[in-house]
């Protein structure tokens, strides 16, 4: 789970800048490492805390929907799945179309990260970033050229920049206070 808050400064109350109280901290913390691979992962992190499973879920809803958590999802690892070719695509699109087009790469299944990215002329011309997975870098190359089609005219020019090592890849994390655990 991604989580975007900073650890409250409050002991025991919401902080006015994160709004996280002590019960949505321990929610939190209980899950930024991922959920129980149980039948009822709600439930299982709510018991220690004393809240049933949906209580749970409807905290952690609420507090993505107020931007303090990114999202609620399955990380899975791409390596261990055969996904061995990861290419980061960067694309010089012409700016008036840079946002449709954007939006569009963006929906394409199989596109794990999709954004816009400032230009540093004359080195660097490539605006629009988009992640590819493959298991071969043929196969890789291949979604490429399918993106540079439905880019069009628009597109002007584009490299495919492949992962050399495995970066450890987690979000923030809040610290767990001194004492006792909730």
């Amino acid at each position: 789970m991604s989580v975007s808050t900073c650890p409250s400064e409050s002991s025991n109350a919401a902080s006015p800048a994160s709004g996280l109280d002590e019960l949505d901290r321990a929610i939190v913390l209980s899950t930024q490492a991922g959920l129980p691979l149980v039948p009822d992962p709600w439930g299982a992190v709510g018991k220690p805390l004393g809240l049933a499973g949906n209580e749970v879920l409807v905290r952690l809803r609420r507090m993505q929907a107020n931007g303090m958590i990114r999202r609620i999802a399955a990380v899975p690892n791409h390596y261990r799945l055969g996904y061995v070719a990861n290419g980061m695509s960067v694309w010089d699109v012409d700016d008036a179309h840079i946002e449709r087009l954007g939006r569009e790469v963006a929906a394409i299944p199989g596109v794990s990260h999709c954004y816009r990215r400032p230009r540093h002329l004359p080195e660097w011309p490539y605006n629009l970033f988009v992640m590819l997975h493959g298991r071969t870098r043929e196969e890789v190359e291949r979604q490429a050229e399918a993106l540079r089609e439905r880019l069009g005219e628009a597109c002007r020019d584009h490299r495919i920049l492949y992962s050399s090592r495995i970066l450890k890849k987690t979000g923030l994390r809040l610290a767990r206070r001194p004492g006792p655990p909730r």
